[in-house]
């Protein structure tokens, strides 16, 4: 925008910003400036003439306030800078000083908001996670249940014939004959025949003889657990369930037979005690290997059919 002359009076200073606006609105910004000096000049003059034989032109007072708002818009920040720095030299006789008009940085870009990104679970998913809680929650009650009851024999795990760990919660339920057995004893061969057909009358109805294999006395058990498998299934067609060589004295002692002899009262001396075990774990009577299983079979057969009984009640 062109500056007042010195001696101009008002009126001059209005005709020269009119002149300045429709410059502005008859030729592009970028045309304007790209003109000589002198061209502008003349260029201002023509308008001005064009315009003054327009009955019109003395109404674009208003209307070229409107224009300038427009070519303030359409040239950005350096028409805003260059009106403010103009206006301020009329009105103080100071000139803007250089660089005045420059454009300003453009303002940063507004930041984005963080997207947030939702996993949708598929029906499936969702079924999964549900049972796995309900097992979760029932290992949890039935610990929280096995915590506040007392410990049976049923609460330990032993190793198998095999190899495997087994936990004796398995036999929960079911009564069990608990023996420390040997394969070159005195006793092996009329305690193996005897439990074996115990185990053949009793196994379907909720019983099972838990044969232990112990070296302790007398070093009568001294092969390996393949070898005492082979020799018990071999020789006598066992069926009942065998587990590893273990010590069922002393500070080695199993856990297992630990239990069974506090709770007895009586610890084994040699090869083939034998200890009753009911449903609910705990122990109910205990012989030495002088007491055969015939002698004992009567309590035993009592104890089974007591617990035939109750479950056909509870059916």
């Amino acid at each position: 925008m062109e500056k007042g002359r010195p001696g101009e009076t008002g009126q001059a200073k209005c005709t020269a910003l009119i002149r300045s606006c429709v410059l502005r609105c008859s030729f592009p910004p970028f045309f304007s400036q790209s003109l000589h000096p002198g061209t502008r000049g003349s260029l201002t003059e023509t308008s001005s003439a064009l315009r003054g034989q327009n009955p019109e032109t003395t109404a674009l007072g208003p209307r070229l306030g409107r224009g300038v708002q427009q070519a303030r818009s359409a040239d950005g920040e350096t028409e805003v800078h260059s009106r403010r720095s103009t206006a301020r030299g009329e009105e103080g006789g100071a000139s803007c000083p250089a660089g005045c008009a420059a454009p300003g940085p453009p303002p940063p870009p507004r930041a984005r908001a963080p997207r947030l990104v939702f996993a949708v679970a598929t029906p499936s998913a969702l079924r999964r996670v549900m049972v796995a809680a309900l097992v979760a929650a029932w290992l949890l009650l039935a610990a929280a249940a096995r915590a506040q009851r007392e410990q049976d024999f049923y609460d330990f795990k032993a190793v198998n014939i095999r190899g495997k760990l087994v936990s004796l919660e398995k036999y929960r339920g079911s009564v069990s004959l608990v023996v420390n057995v040997a394969s070159e004893c005195g006793f092996t061969d009329q305690h193996y025949r005897a439990l074996q057909q115990l185990q053949r009358d009793l196994g379907p109805h909720h019983f099972n003889v838990l044969a232990f294999p112990c070296n302790q006395f007398g070093q009568q058990e001294p092969d390996s657990n393949k070898e005492i498998e082979s020799f018990a299934r071999r020789t006598y067609s066992v069926s009942f369930p065998m587990f590893s060589k273990i010590a069922v004295t002393g500070t080695g002692a199993h856990p297992a037979f630990k239990y069974l002899t506090q709770t007895s009262g009586k610890e084994p001396t040699w090869n083939f005690w034998k200890y009753l075990v009911a449903p609910d774990g705990k122990v109910v009577g205990a012989w030495d290997p002088t007491v055969s299983v015939e002698e004992i079979r009567p309590q035993i057969t009592a104890l089974v059919r007591k617990l035939i009984l109750k479950k056909r009640e509870d059916l």
